[in-house]
């Protein structure tokens, strides 16, 4: 986990053009912005970094958002 003064969003986003856009717009506004393409990504994320709030898509391969929503409160 490392220290930071910004405010941390996770957006997980299979659509790199969409992941680009909200990272653009969630920096643009001072936040600092993780990149997961997935929810198996995102939950190793959360492990790690332990974002404040977290931009997830509900359609993605792999793992759904529904799915990967579960399985981050699982992990408190």
């Amino acid at each position: 986990m490392t220290s930071r003064q910004q405010p941390c969003v996770l957006v997980v986003e299979d659509e790199g053009a969409q992941r680009e856009v909200l990272k653009y717009n969630l920096e643009s506004e001072g936040f600092q912005v993780l990149i997961a393409e997935n929810g198996d990504e995102a939950l190793l994320l959360v492990r790690e970094e332990t974002p404040d709030l977290i931009v997830l898509d509900i359609n993605m391969p792999r793992m759904d958002g529904l799915s990967a929503t579960h399985a981050v409160r699982r992990l408190n």
